[in-house]
């Protein structure tokens, strides 16, 4: 089992948010001792003399007036968010020294530099200036008008103390609304807003149990999350992190009812509701009805028996549409329940033809917008007298699905469309609840598409896709700003991706993927939207097998919270492994993946500065080269095993703020290089987000590594007897294809790779012997099965 101080590691970095809707926390304004505005700080400070204030001052006070406040998003929220300059005369209570009148004249000014400092880190300086006091000393009276704020003290150094006074509310953690997320089929997630936590030393303990069963268990503790700069500059996108807490219960079993108890702490203090306790059931492989009527469909040519009722197309059967212009009179429509069973045949659309016997659109394209229920699901199912083929012939869209909810294709071919099943655009439309499983797509551009944000629910599980790149050389993609790609050009993007999605509670499983730009993918869509029920979280992608990408295998690009990539399996990709670009706090969970020739040394694309990301249990033959600084980065029981590519070294490590760790991880380092470890890293308290070279360390070997770092202290080097038959691919070899057939990942029962891992709560608590192996396969154990359950064929791309 895992160590109390891994454990105790692995509480402080794991642990979502008030959103910017939210109230700001109140604090009730005090009467003004010296009357003037209701809330208001008035105090009288004693001043130097000063030589009077130029112009210049002048006009940095006006400056300062237009500029945000720095002290808002500290709940200290101004009037007007912006600093309130005062130019007035204030009489002192007692004798001042003479101007002849006993006044004096206050001058606040701000200079806009150092306010924009503040706003980042409260820390700028604020000047005074007094303007005709005489002698050795004046008073002055400042009033600063404030929203629900009264604060008595000091005003010499306004901004340390408005940050001084509030720094011990701001170390308790005032607790927000729990919210449970969309569960899967294997797992649950949660998020947890926090207020304060400012030194970020709470944490959530999470414990389960199925119901039923008496005995707690220990989950992985919630990640802690907030402050985290998620930005690219070239597309405008800049996001904070909220504050709060985000985690995934893994591992579970489908259909089954898990009480699920969190506890909050910090030895700060606490406020609001600190324990919550709920049950959440996990979902289950969606099924056609038996409650529905059964709605026969048969090819127009078809001139055997017919099983009653009877269609001869898609439309008919859904809507009772006509031909022509009748197409779109819909006065007898599907029900919820109902399953389209759609006999031996092809089904290939004329949309040029008026009266197309398909009922087929001027566009070619089936919309269906129908409703079902989670119990009464809309099926579109072969019935297994015989492939069920529809052909596009060429058409843009086949199956157009937005607005549609609770519907499952199942067992059908699609093929020579660019998109065969197109289920959301981003703000316009979606589907909700849609399952696509054991189909075949052939020929297409895309297979499974929604970027719309209330989409949710998908299944997409047991299917084979094969789009139109390049089956015989590895081909990337280039352009003005990037590397060449080498000798055959760039790709032409004639297969984008086989699924790409967005919204909560997707499941993407055991597909086979071939010759497509990118296998699978979360939209990288933006900013995530506050709405946690509109947001790329809870999203389940494993046990795909993926061959021949011109870009990546897997992108968690838009994902938010508790994405979770496991059990995976890549091979030849040009340009990258499993990807972040970005995560936009996480948790994002990549556990026991297996990476063969990725030619870039990007085996883990982590751009655009992605936040929250915890790879455990990799199997990865390649280098790890990424250098774009991440925040909340954490490294368990991997393996990397470089290729013996030139100049290149075999893993970088850029983090951007001080929440990292890695350690029990094996390497096999490139032979003849000097910078084998690169290394990255802020002091305490403190961010990389623009590193120089100065800031980056280099290390010939693990031991030097560590020793300077702190890191990887019980990591080890290996070389490839670990495995028990595998050679790396060929790093002269850029557009080799390798297939999986000739690969072989287990480990050898005697090699350095066994036992050297570390126990995780939930993630390899089944380990054999006395201690986890390092990688993707556990020795003793039978590989994870990959691509559909169906096929029996190797390799599926045959």
């Amino acid at each position: 089992m895992a160590n109390s101080a891994h454990h105790h590691a692995l509480s402080r970095n794991h642990a979502v948010s008030f959103g910017e809707h939210a109230r700001p926390r109140v604090f009730r304004p005090a009467p003004s001792p010296v009357g003037g505005q209701l809330l208001s700080i008035t105090k009288w400070l004693r001043f130097r003399p000063r030589p009077k204030c130029s112009a210049r001052a002048r006009n940095t006070a006006r400056e300062a007036r237009a500029l945000p406040s720095p002290l808002h998003r500290y709940g200290l929220g101004l009037v007007q968010k912006q600093i309130q300059v005062f130019e007035r005369t204030c009489p002192h209570p007692g004798p001042l020294p003479s101007d002849g009148r006993g006044r004096d004249v206050v001058r606040w000014s701000v200079s806009p530099s150092a306010l924009r400092s503040a706003s980042d880190r409260l820390s700028g300086s604020l000047s005074r200036r007094t303007g005709e006091g005489q002698g050795e000393g004046c008073f002055v009276r400042i009033t600063l008008v404030v929203r629900e704020l009264f604060l008595r003290g000091s005003l010499i150094l306004l901004a340390l103390v408005l940050f001084a006074a509030s720094l011990h509310a701001q170390d308790a953690t005032e607790a927000g609304r729990f919210h449970v997320e969309h569960p899967t089929l294997l797992n649950l997630g949660f998020e947890w807003p926090i207020r304060g936590d400012a030194n970020r030393n709470a944490s959530v303990a999470v414990q389960f149990r199925a119901a039923g069963e008496t005995a707690w268990r220990q989950a992985l503790p919630l990640v802690r999350l907030g402050g985290e700069r998620v930005y690219r500059r070239r597309e405008n996108l800049d996001y904070t992190v909220p504050d709060g807490f985000a985690g995934s219960i893994l591992n579970l079993k489908p259909g089954t009812e898990y009480e699920c108890r969190f506890q909050l702490t910090d030895p700060d203090g606490t406020t609001g509701e600190t324990k919550h306790t709920v049950k959440v059931k996990t979902r289950t492989e969606p099924q056609a009805s038996q409650r529905g009527r059964t709605l026969h469909i048969y090819p127009p040519d078809h001139k055997g028996h017919r099983i009653e009722p009877s269609f001869t197309n898609i439309l008919q059967a859904y809507y009772g549409a006509g031909l022509g212009d009748w197409s779109v009179v819909w006065e007898r429509r599907a029900k919820p329940g109902d399953t389209l069973l759609v006999h031996v045949g092809l089904y290939k659309p004329d949309r040029l033809n008026y009266v197309d016997p398909m009922m087929a659109p001027f566009d070619g394209s089936m919309s269906l917008t129908l409703k079902g229920t989670p119990e009464l699901p809309i099926s579109i199912k072969a019935a297994g007298d015989g492939e069920v083929i529809f052909d596009g012939d060429g058409n843009h869209r086949f199956f157009d699905v937005m607005a549609s909810a609770y519907h499952i294709f199942d067992g059908i071919t699609i093929r020579n469309t660019d998109v065969a099943i197109f289920a959301g655009q981003k703000e316009v439309l979606g589907a909700v609840g849609l399952t696509v499983k054991n189909c075949r797509f052939e020929n297409v551009g895309f297979g499974v598409w929604t970027e719309y944000a209330g989409s949710s629910d998908f299944y997409i599980a047991d299917n084979l896709f094969l789009g139109r790149d390049d089956r015989f050389r590895l081909v990337g993609w280039t352009g003005p700003m990037w590397a060449s790609a080498g000798p055959y050009g760039s790709h032409q993007l004639k297969s984008y991706y086989a699924v790409k999605v967005y919204g909560p509670g997707h499941v993407i499983a055991h597909n086979a993927i071939a010759y497509f730009h990118d296998a699978i993918g979360i939209s990288t869509y933006g900013t995530p939207e506050q709405d946690p029920e509109r947001r790329a979280s809870s999203i389940d992608i494993y046990n795909n097998d993926m061959h021949m990408l011109g870009d990546d295998f897997v992108e968690t690009d838009g994902g938010v919270h508790n994405v979770r990539v496991f059990n995976n399996r890549g091979v030849n990709a040009a340009h990258g492994g499993y990807s972040a670009q970005p995560v936009f706090g996480g948790p994002a969970y990549i556990i026991r993946n297996v990476l063969y020739h990725v030619a870039s040394g990007a085996v883990f694309k982590f751009s655009a500065k992605p936040a929250g990301l915890f790879v455990y249990h990799n199997t990865i033959i390649g280098e790890h080269t990424g250098g774009d600084p991440s925040s909340n980065m954490h490294y368990r029981n991997n393996l990397f095993l470089g290729r013996d590519t030139p100049d290149r070294g075999i893993a970088t490590f850029a983090n951007a703020t001080d929440a990292y760790s890695s350690d029990y991880n094996g390497f096999r380092p490139n032979r003849n290089v000097t910078a084998q470890y690169r290394f990255l890293a802020p002091k305490k308290g403190q961010q990389i987000y623009e590193p120089q070279n100065s800031d980056w360390q280099q290390f010939r070997t693990l031991a030097e590594f560590s020793a300077a770092t702190g890191q990887e202290a019980h990591s080890i080097e290996v070389d490839f007897n670990i495995f028990t038959r595998l050679t790396p691919p060929d790093p002269a070899k850029r557009h080799a294809v390798y297939h999986e057939m000739d690969l072989n990942f287990e480990l050898h029962p005697n090699g350095k790779a066994v036992d050297a891992g570390i126990a995780i709560p939930t993630v390899n608590e089944d380990f054999e012997g006395k201690a986890p192996d390092l990688g993707a396969l556990e020795s003793g154990k039978p590989p994870p099965h990959y691509g559909p359950r169906w096929l029996t064929w190797r390799p599926f791309y045959r």
